[in-house]
């Protein structure tokens, strides 16, 4: 199996559980905390490999998961959009930081990702949040570095050994 083939299956699989995770049943109570699975899928692609997991394919999962969760189609296109535009504009910088500075900058992402959903449920009239709605984005930059460790370490697997 050719190792871009081979990667696509671990973005596959990635994918896969983030959508599992997001529709998976959950007590009301906690479900503020439910971090958004495919932003974190998203900035790690876009981060280790940027010329083939790009803006498109942060739209094209988006269209996904609009689709999946029934919300207005193109909104969660349009916010993976720009955290991918976003996370490939700051690529180079990201890449080297240590993983608590990396769980910083998802954090400014997923907040970023916050005030965007504001925004478009204002335009739409939708307004009521309560202060629980900024648990998520925090959950999800805890979470960050257990997220790019995990896909790395099954990244670094499925790449063929030298002798």
């Amino acid at each position: 199996m050719s190792r871009g083939r081979e990667s696509l299956w671990w973005v596959l699989l990635s994918v896969l559980l983030a959508s599992v995770l997001t529709v998976v049943a959950v007590p009301e109570s906690i479900r503020v905390l439910r971090p958004f699975w495919l932003a974190l899928i998203v900035v790690y692609w876009c981060i280790e490999a940027p010329e083939r997991f790009g803006i498109g394919f942060a739209f094209a999962l988006g269209l996904l998961q609009d689709v999946l969760v029934g919300t207005l189609l193109g909104e969660h296109a349009f916010r993976l959009a720009i955290i991918g535009f976003i996370v490939l504009r700051f690529r180079s910088r990201l890449r080297f930081f240590p993983m608590w500075q990396q769980a910083l900058a998802v954090a400014a992402l997923l907040l970023n990702d916050r005030f965007v959903v504001l925004l478009l449920r204002a335009i739409a009239g939708e307004f009521a949040i309560d202060w629980r709605y900024w648990l998520a984005p925090l959950v999800g930059a805890a979470l960050w570095p257990w997220v790019f460790l995990l896909l790395d370490d099954l990244r670094a697997r499925g790449r063929p050994r030298e002798p």
